[in-house]
């Protein structure tokens, strides 16, 4: 390990890897805001503790209820917030890198919508436990994702093609979905419907280990990819040239990122908007001149972290983490549009 001017060098051997100081220092803060927002997270709620409380929990030295509070109720939801909100980061920084367009999320592709239907079918028609749910997200989004790509398939997959196909399979999956829960029960589309909203509510310890496990099986193969997924930001001519197989990649990049979407879904619901924002929010942050992938998980899970906590504390009754998320990317669009107007100007 050397520390340069240009940035931290890691070598092993001869393979040098450099880092540049600009992201190392935003994922450090980052992560560093991530920590105190969970403390806080820990600490806050109708039975306060204070932060002595909370490290006494986390380390074994506090019993009772004080440990209950922190160790069985609140943590598994922070906990949950961080890897799913990575996970999401993650998710949309390998779209709009692959399609180069910042509007490129797998919600306005369709992808969330069909991990939603297939979750339904699951609680409405079978009625089935958390690993069929899971399931049942899994096959609706990887359904979704291979009747997305071929019709949008002419001699390749174009970016602008993909997306408008995909806001058009969205659509059809949201009729799909209300369809649904308009034929079913009034006790279960209640339920499907407070699901569908994107809740944190009620996370269990198995919901967070189950789903933190497929979540970091799925992390290798991005990462693995995430040379390729550089190259191919470059367009599919300049990939080719450097020896990328551009059609195997962005296929195995489109399945991982629609895999992490369905894994969050089948735990928590459609939470909408942080695979939009945060890769752009880390673009910015960072200054570099595409997507990454890590700075784009720390603001993911930073902002669905936050995201919750505001949703438990902003209303006298809990909301769904996904109607906060929601009102973000929408100020998010809104700046978009208004950012691109001028730019016309």
């Amino acid at each position: 390990m050397d520390f340069g001017r240009r940035g931290l060098v890691l070598r092993r051997g001869r393979i040098a890897v450099r880092l540049p100081w600009r992201p190392v220092v935003v994922c450090a803060v980052l992560a560093a805001l991530g920590a105190g927002t969970a403390v806080l997270a820990l600490m806050t709620g109708s039975y306060a503790l204070s932060p002595g409380q909370v490290l006494s929990a986390l380390t074994g030295q506090e019993t009772g209820f004080v440990r209950e509070i922190v160790i069985e109720w609140r943590l598994p939801r922070v906990v949950a917030a961080l890897v799913f909100g990575a996970a999401l980061g993650v998710s949309g920084a390998v779209f709009q890198s692959l399609l180069r367009n910042p509007l490129a999320d797998p919600g306005i592709m369709g992808f969330t919508q069909g991990s939603y239907s297939g979750a339904l079918i699951v609680i409405l028609v079978v009625n089935g436990s958390y690993t069929q749910l899971a399931g049942g997200a899994l096959l609706g989004g990887m359904a979704t994702a291979v009747a997305v790509y071929t019709l949008a398939y002419r001699r390749g997959v174009k970016g602008f093609r993909l997306i408008v196909v995909g806001i058009a399979a969205s659509a059809m999956l949201d009729s799909l979905n209300t369809w649904l829960i308009l034929k079913a029960d009034l006790d279960q589309a209640m339920s499907a419907a407070a699901w569908g909203a994107g809740s944190l509510n009620g996370v269990s310890w198995n919901q967070v280990l189950v789903g933190g496990a497929c979540i970091a099986v799925l992390l290798l193969p991005a990462g693995m990819l995430s040379r390729s997924l550089r190259q191919m930001q470059l367009g599919d001519d300049v990939a080719a040239s450097q020896g990328v197989r551009v059609a195997p990649a962005r296929l195995g990049l489109i399945l991982v990122g629609v895999a992490l979407t369905a894994t969050v879904t089948a735990a928590s619901g459609p939470i909408l908007f942080v695979s939009l924002v945060a890769p752009q929010i880390a673009r910015r942050l960072t200054r570099s001149a595409g997507i990454t992938l890590v700075p784009a998980a720390f603001v993911g899970a930073l902002l669905c972290l936050a995201s919750d906590h505001l949703a438990q504390h902003v209303a006298p009754t809990p909301l769904p983490v996904g109607i906060i998320t929601v009102v973000l990317g929408g100020g998010y669009l809104g700046y978009l549009l208004f950012t691109e107007a001028r730019r016309r100007l």
